[in-house]
């Protein structure tokens, strides 16, 4: 079972619809697909309204889950850990206990060679515009990454 993890910094507008769009194009049977924050704001909370309605508007449904805070032991339980953007990279990295772990992490659109701009927007103090282009750049990037993990 490949097992990948999301990031973002509160775990309630990006990794969640990441999660969620990254795990209805993968089969079940062969990975897992999990989401959490570098920030400990959120602990518990469902997604954002905003996150869940565009999502539900494009038939993935992220409503069921729980926002958490990323950990150490996440390098031992996750072979990919995608970061949304560099400052929440750094985060990650700056918790990594040696090279291996450090190997694991990327950034979520180093995957998508069309997009320049390399950091996942925060749509969170945006409108629903905000969310809906950050739905499709991750759709786009999911597309993807999930062809490549599926090879």
């Amino acid at each position: 079972m490949t097992r990948i993890l999301v990031v973002c910094l509160g775990n309630i507008c990006r990794s969640p619809l990441a999660h969620g769009i990254l795990e209805s194009k993968l089969p079940k049977d062969s990975f897992y697909v999990d989401s959490a924050g570098t920030a400990a704001y959120h602990i518990g909370n469902s997604p954002d309204h905003r996150s869940i309605k565009v999502a539900k508007t494009h038939g993935v449904d992220i409503s069921g889950q729980s926002a958490r805070q990323f950990r150490v032991s996440d390098f031992d339980t996750f072979d990919y850990i995608y970061a949304m953007d560099a400052s929440n990279y750094n985060n990650i990295i700056s918790l990594a206990r040696n090279n291996e772990d450090i190997g694991k992490v990327k950034l979520f659109l180093e995957e998508n060679n069309s997009v320049s701009d390399k950091n996942v927007p925060d749509p969170y103090y945006g409108d629903i515009s905000d969310f809906e282009y950050v739905f499709n750049l991750l759709e786009a990037t999911s597309k993807i990454l999930s062809a490549k993990l599926k090879e």
